[in-house]
């Protein structure tokens, strides 16, 4: 096996403890040191140290005393912990799909510390109580910290907005109709001035529905050739300029999700060169996959928007590289196998990938050469949080202890059988990947250890 700077050279046990390992929300606090931890955030490369913890959050580098826990991160990478700012977790209503326990562990297992979860659930998430109940629920997991979207109206029926104040109140951070396009432009200057004045991030699903119409895939040869309906990058180009365009009439954070087309991503640089106020993000599924897939016959491809061309793929890539995407988001969005297994144009839109994310992007785009291992913790750490406005996650003393331990050497296949999600199956099943989290600590505990590494 080859080794690196971040590779896991010792056979040393994992977690050494003279206590029992605490889990869950209710357990209490140990102080814990990562020995020999090589430390890297976005304020730079630190070097290898101990890394203390206590109370939730980073005590201090090389402290001494007695520690509760111990973690022997000899050969790891240890860095905050990750946020994805677009989780579906199906909570309420779909628990056959995913619930919380199920979602968040999956989420850990990714190296993921927070994440925001939407609102397109039975019943639909624009009820205070209901943000407040995935909160309180959430809170006593112990798993990745949940932070819940709201919708932007009421249903997701495009009609009346969600009483944007409540629901803040309560705990949203966010609100979005995301798996819904907003058609009504007026109700979507309204939720913007709406969301501006509470200081909300407005999250768009942008595509023009009239133009998507019945498309299960990219429009284009492979879909000519296919005999399948289209689905147009111009459908997402034509919204994603509507949503600019209010985003630049009313001040509002507009965050452009999931955007897959290199037509897409112009509308949005020429907006972000005119200093409106929007972000966007890509998925690791358009930076990985293109729409040949789709010559499989396979259900699983069926995504929202859809996989596009190579061209595409290498426009995403390009703009990771120029600064100009802002984040990655999963849209991780489980299904039933019954349901992906219908046919091509009844199996639902949506795939699982959360639990694969980071080790798929380091392995694709970092060992691939398309962009640095900082540039990519910067997508997943510093670039969610800034468009969220959070505090920028740091390994400084004092920062909340929401930390990953990454092997970027050892290598693993994709193997769906030992996803943490109920949705158990990937496109990627089979690949052999780098950079999987050994451990993730979120406030201070472990949320999940790789069992291979050691107890969890």
């Amino acid at each position: 096996m080859p080794t690196g700077p971040y590779s896991r050279s010792d056979g040393d046990a994992f977690v050494r403890s003279s206590a029992s390992l605490p889990h869950g929300a209710e357990a209490p606090i140990p102080r814990t040191v990562l020995r020999r931890a090589h430390l890297l955030d976005a304020r730079g490369d630190h070097g290898v140290h101990d890394l203390w913890l206590s109370g939730g959050r980073i005590e201090a580098l090389d402290a001494g005393g007695e520690a509760e826990v111990e973690l022997d991160a000899n050969g790891l990478l240890v860095t905050p912990a990750f946020i994805d700012p677009h989780v579906h977790l199906r909570t309420p209503g779909q628990e056959e799909k995913e619930d919380l326990a199920s979602g968040l562990a999956a989420a850990a297992a990714g190296g993921y510390g927070t994440v925001v979860s939407m609102a397109n659930t039975d019943p639909v998430v624009d009820d205070p109580a209901i943000v407040s109940d995935l909160c309180e629920r959430s809170a006593r997991l112990g798993l990745a910290r949940l932070r819940p979207a709201a919708a932007l109206s009421l249903g997701l029926r495009g009609e009346r907005l969600s009483d944007y104040a409540a629901l803040r109140a309560a705990g949203a951070v966010m609100v979005t109709d995301d798996g819904v396009p907003v058609v009504d432009s007026h109700l979507q200057r309204r939720a913007c001035e709406y969301a501006f004045e509470l200081g909300l991030v407005v999250q768009t699903h942008s595509e023009d529905p009239s133009l998507r119409a019945d498309g299960v895939m990219h429009e284009g040869r492979v879909s000519q050739a296919l005999g399948l309906p289209g689905n147009p990058a111009e459908a997402e180009a034509i919204m994603v300029f509507r949503d600019c365009e209010i985003a630049q009439l009313t001040g509002a954070r507009v965050h452009i999700a999931h955007v897959s087309s290199e037509r897409g991503l112009r509308v949005v640089e020429w907006f972000k060169e005119q200093g409106v106020n929007v972000t966007c993000e890509v998925t690791p599924h358009h930076l990985t996959l293109t729409d040949t897939v789709w010559e499989r016959f396979d259900p699983v491809f069926k995504v929202a928007p859809p996989l596009r061309t190579a061209r595409d793929v290498a426009a995403l890539k390009d703009a990771l590289r120029r600064g100009l995407v802002d984040c990655i988001g999963s849209d991780h969005a489980p299904h039933t196998r019954a349901e992906k297994d219908r046919d091509l144009l009844a199996a639902p839109f949506g795939l699982p990938n959360i639990e694969v994310a980071f080790a798929l992007l380091y392995t694709e785009l970092v060992l691939g050469g398309e962009i640095t291992l900082t540039t990519l913790l910067d997508l997943v750490q510093g670039g969610p949080a800034r468009v969220m406005g959070w505090p920028e996650p740091t390994l400084e003393p004092g920062a909340p202890a929401d930390i990953v331990l990454l092997d970027l050497d050892s290598e693993r296949p994709v193997d769906p059988a030992t996803f943490l999600s109920k949705a158990r199956f990937s496109p990627w099943e089979g690949s052999v990947l780098r950079g999987w989290p050994a451990a993730t600590l979120v406030a201070g505990r472990i949320a999940f250890s790789r069992p291979s590494e050691g107890p969890g």
